[in-house]
C-alpha cells in the first residue's frame, strides 16, 4: 500500500514528525494528557493503523535504532539516581520498593493467570516480563511535570533499579519455563541472563571510569557535546553489538560518572539538552509501529495480565515502602508511577518467543497490545501520582 511520504526525502519526513511532536508537546503542557500519550497517539494516526502516511520501510529501519538510542540516553541520565551519594541517601528505600513491586507483579501475574487456566509455561513467562517498567516514558513524565523533590527522585531510582533486577528475574523465569516445558536449556537461560547483566555492568564500568575523568577536563569550562554524546553512543552501540542491555550499561556508566565526577554534572546537562528530539521521534515511531489489529485483539489473557500486573506492582510497592518506613506519599502513590511498560518488556517478549516459538502467538499479541494500552493510559496515572505527592509536600 502506498503512503503519502513514499517518495518524499527523509529530511521532510523528519521535519513533519518534529512539527507533530512540537504540537503534541504544546498540547501536553495545556491539558491533563501527558505528551508521551499524545506522541504515541500521533504515531498511531500517521502509521498503518491510521492514515498510513509513513512508509513501512522508514518505520522498520528507524524504530530499532531510535529505541536503542532513546533507552541509552535515558539510562545514562537515570544513572544519576544510582550514584554512591544517592545510594547512601535512599538506597534501602529504593531496594525495598524495587524488590516489593517486582515480586508483587510476578506473583500476581503468575498465580492469577494459572488460576484462570492459562498454560503454566505462558503464565511463568508473562510473570517474568511483568517485572519490567518503562524508563523512557517515566523519565519524560517526571521531566514534563516539573515536580521536584524526594518522591520523583525515588521514583526514578526505582525505575532504574527495576530494569536491572527485572532482567535477572526474567532469566530465572526463562529457566523455570524451560524446566516446566521439558527442555534441557534451563541452565542456558540462567547463563544468558547472567551474561547479559554481568556484561552490561562491566561495559558500563569500563566506559564510565574514563568518561568521569575526561568529560570537562580535556578543555576548561563546559564539556563539548561531542564528548558526552560520543561515550553514550559508544555504550549503546557496543551493548547492541554484544547482545547486552543498552539501558543497563548506560545506567551503570551514568552512575560511575555521577559518583566519580561528583563536583560537576556537566555531562548530564549536555545530554539533557539534546535528548528530547530523539525521545520525540522514538515515541512517535512507537505509535506508528503499532497495528490496530493488535489493539483489537485484547482478550481475556491480555486484560488479566494488565490487571494482575498493576495490582501486584502497586501492592508490592506499598509493602516495600512500608517495610522501609517510607513517607505516606511514597506508600500511597509511588506504585502508581510504575505502571508504564514498553521497550524492555518487548525485548523480553521477543527473547521468550524465540526460546519458545510454540507460545509466540500468545506472548507477542498479549504484551504488544498491553504495552500500547499501558503507554496510552498509564502516563496520566503517573502524572496524577506526581501531582498528588507534590500536594503532600514531597
Amino acid at each position: 500500500m502506498t503512503t503519502l511520504f513514499n517518495d518524499v526525502p527523509i529530511l521532510l519526513i523528519l521535519g513533519v514528525m518534529f512539527l507533530i511532536g512540537f504540537a503534541a508537546d504544546l498540547a501536553g503542557r495545556h491539558s491533563m494528557v501527558p505528551r508521551v500519550t499524545l506522541l504515541i497517539l500521533a504515531g498511531l494516526a500517521i502509521g498503518p493503523s491510521g492514515f498510513n502516511l509513513l512508509p513501512a520501510a522508514f518505520v522498520t529501519e528507524w524504530f530499532p535504532i531510535l529505541t536503542t538510542l532513546a533507552l541509552t540516553l535515558v539510562g545514562f541520565l537515570l544513572g544519576q539516581q544510582m550514584s554512591i551519594k544517592e545510594l547512601k541517601k535512599r538506597g534501602k528505600l529504593v531496594i525495598s520498593i524495587t524488590l516489593g513491586e517486582t515480586s508483587g507483579a510476578m506473583l500476581a501475574v503468575g498465580i492469577g493467570l494459572i488460576v484462570l487456566g492459562v498454560n503454566p509455561v505462558v503464565a511463568i513467562l508473562l510473570a517474568g516480563i511483568s517485572a519490567a517498567t518503562a524508563p523512557a516514558a517515566t523519565f519524560d513524565i517526571v521531566r514534563e511535570s516539573g515536580v521536584k523533590g524526594e518522591f520523583p527522585d525515588t521514583l526514578l531510582a526505582v525505575v532504574a533499579f527495576d530494569d536491572a533486577w527485572a532482567l535477572f528475574m526474567f532469566s530465572l523465569m526463562l529457566a523455570g519455563a524451560s524446566t516446566l516445558n521439558g527442555d534441557s536449556s534451563a541452565m542456558t537461560s540462567i547463563w544468558y541472563g547472567l551474561r547479559e547483566i554481568g556484561g552490561s555492568l562491566l561495559l558500563g564500568a569500563i566506559l564510565g571510569t574514563p568518561m568521569a575523568y575526561l568529560t570537562g577536563r580535556i578543555r576548561k569550562g563546559e564539556p563539548t557535546l561531542a564528548e558526552a554524546m560520543g561515550f553514550v553512543l559508544v555504550c549503546g552501540g557496543v551493548a547492541t553489538w554484544l547482545d547486552l542491555s543498552p539501558v543497563l550499561s548506560a545506567m551503570i556508566m551514568g552512575s560511575i560518572v555521577a559518583s566519580l565526577a561528583s563536583h560537576h554534572k556537566r555531562p548530564f546537562h549536555a545530554i539533557e539538552d539534546i535528548e528530547w528530539p530523539f525521545l520525540l521521534l522514538f515515541f512517535i515511531l512507537a505509535g506508528a509501529s503499532a497495528h490496530l489489529d493488535a489493539l483489537m485483539s485484547v482478550g481475556t489473557i491480555t486484560l488479566a495480565y494488565m490487571l494482575f500486573r498493576c495490582a501486584g506492582s502497586y501492592a508490592g510497592a506499598w509493602t516495600g515502602a512500608s517495610l522501609a518506613n517510607a513517607s505516606q506519599a511514597s506508600r500511597r502513590y509511588l506504585g502508581l508511577g510504575l505502571f508504564p511498560q514498553a521497550g524492555v518488556a518487548l525485548g523480553m517478549t521477543l527473547m521468550a518467543s524465540q526460546r519458545f516459538p510454540e507460545y509466540a502467538s500468545i506472548l507477542l499479541p498479549t504484551v504488544l497490545s498491553s504495552t500500547i494500552l499501558y503507554e496510552l493510559f498509564t502516563p496520566v496515572i503517573t502524572r496524577k501520582a506526581l501531582k498528588a505527592a507534590q500536594a503532600m509536600g514531597e
